[in-house]
């Protein structure tokens, strides 16, 4: 009978989750989802010098953001808990004990000081059949001095018995089969008494087995540890219900060579984290996606292109459609350099589809930011403000720019337009625009231009000079949308008021 697929999610809460990390759990999402599967949150925290308070909750709380939704694990609940490897302590004593009763792992008690002796006495150094016999473990000592290493309350760790000479097969769904000679592995600690916790191999392997993980979807950087899980899955006996491995490409550096940094987001302007960072200990902040104004939509299209194609050129794609076209296959052996630039793009493509009523209330925040209470303006008028320039920007903070003029009169205007559009005789003229726009029957853009633009035609004024020096007092710069859509939305009132502004401030140059 076939498997349901199931797949986890397994971080270390060692500070905040990186943008490649991100990536692999959105991988793991679109994988389980497509075939009907689960997936769950494991929280790998057996290394305690490097927990950090916050870690956790930052994770969860980033995978609420992007919509990545979790069936089982952490926060979630599930017949397969506790999902936190700290809380698993009785149950990898049992396997480590499993596995020296079957003599497939022994004790070792070298002290750092006689690691570090051996290692200078022997170049390249490795803890394996050609070297553990001269160490201080249970194999080389009499049994007798084991027994009175661990009476007297000896530190210890256990380490796993690699045999050597024999070739070890890591079928991978995307790099294939890797075949890797033990000869080459060291014997991995598993367990550390000092802690009374097991090493990430141990605690993986066990967890996997008994969480029924039927594919392991992780980063490349976990590919040379393959070789001993399978040892590990041998040992226990798991080889017939061991997980697939799928190992993701590495997100690769903007420019140069090597592994996406959080250095290369300080240093070329982007985050490298979902949400906004408050290191703990040194109270650094470091940016974060949401709060840089990108929609989750599209952080996770533009990280399902990282490493993946759907077979053709398409790229704007739904969650949905990412889960329906979703292929392992499709996924890149290679890594895939971060191209910062089209995250951009795509946060742009995706903030033209949303509506204007939905853009507005995320600009509200950003009016407040610059001193302007959105309670001063109808939901209505912020969001056909909106609507005007929003084909314009990249981010919702970048409204700001293109939309102020909504909300701020100008109380400067653009010095090169002044000289170009300016003269003498324009506050003669803007004069009689505004007796023209107080006699309009309609302020609709589309009856109130041809009559503004016939008075120009009639009067044998110069089109560009009188239409961008109305642009000038209204908007403050000779740029902006259509400008009937402008006093359209404005009214009679503010743009009269605006242009009796303008004469009595700007000077001709």
């Amino acid at each position: 009978m076939q498997r349901k697929v199931r797949v986890r999610f397994a971080p270390s809460p060692t500070g905040p989750l990186h943008i490649g990390g991100v990536r692999t759990a959105l991988y793991n999402y679109l994988f389980a989802r497509q075939n009907g599967g689960d997936m769950l949150l494991r929280i790998e925290d057996t290394d305690s010098q490097r927990f950090v308070p916050g870690a956790e909750q930052y994770i969860i709380d980033s995978l609420a953001w992007l919509g990545i939704k979790i069936d089982e694990g952490v926060g979630h609940g599930g017949p397969h808990g506790p999902y936190r490897q700290s809380e698993r302590r009785d149950i990898y004593r049992e396997y480590t004990r499993r596995l020296l009763d079957d003599g497939k792992a022994y004790i070792a008690f070298d002290t750092p000081e006689e690691l570090e002796a051996a290692r200078a006495a022997t170049p390249n150094f490795q803890y394996d059949a050609s070297t553990r016999m001269n160490m201080r473990n249970s194999l080389s000592l009499p049994a007798e001095e084991v027994k009175r290493l661990l009476d007297a309350g000896e530190k210890y760790v256990v380490r796993f018995k690699v045999e050597p000479g024999r070739d070890v097969v890591v079928d991978d769904l995307i790099r294939g089969k890797v075949t890797i000679n033990s000869s080459v592995l060291d014997d991995k600690v598993l367990y550390k008494s000092a802690d009374d916790l097991p090493t990430y191999h141990l605690a993986n392997i066990v967890d996997d087995h008994l969480m029924e993980i039927t594919h392991v979807i992780r980063g490349e950087e976990w590919l040379p540890s393959a070789p001993l899980h399978v040892l590990l899955y041998e040992a226990f006996g798991w080889t017939d219900t061991a997980p697939r491995f799928v190992h993701l490409p590495l997100l690769l550096k903007p420019d140069g060579k090597g592994k996406l940094s959080k250095r290369d987001g300080d240093r070329l302007g982007f985050p490298v984290f979902p949400l906004e960072w408050h290191d703990p200990k040194t109270g650094a902040i470091s940016a974060g996606y949401r709060e840089s104004g990108y929609l989750p939509e599209a952080v996770v299209n533009f990280l399902a292109l990282l490493g993946w194609n759907p077979g053709d050129d398409s790229e704007i794609m739904s969650v949905d459609e990412l889960i329906s076209r979703f292929d392992l296959a499709h996924c890149s052996k290679s890594g895939a350099k971060f191209d910062f630039e089209k995250g951009k793009w795509f946060n742009h493509k995706y903030l033209q589809e949303i509506s204007d009523e939905r853009l507005a209330e995320m600009f509200k925040p950003v009016m407040r930011e610059h001193g302007v209470n959105p309670d001063d303006f109808s939901d209505e008028y912020i969001a056909r403000a909106v609507g005007m320039v929003k084909g314009r920007i990249n981010f919702v903070r970048d409204l700001w720019d293109h939309a102020r003029f909504f909300f701020v009169a100008p109380e400067t205007y653009d010095e090169k337009a002044v000289k170009k559009r300016w003269s003498e005789q324009m506050p003669e003229i803007m004069n009689e625009l505004i007796g023209v726009l107080a006699d309009l029957p309609s302020w609709k853009s589309a009856e109130a231009e041809p009559v503004v633009l016939q008075w120009i035609a009639d009067k044998g004024y110069h089109l560009g000079n009188v239409m961008n020096a109305f642009r000038l007092t209204v908007v403050g710069e000779c740029k902006g949308p259509h400008m009937f859509d402008i006093t359209e939305l404005m009214g009679p009132e503010e743009t009269i008021r605006r242009i009796s502004r303008g004469i009595e401030t700007i000077k001709p140059q």
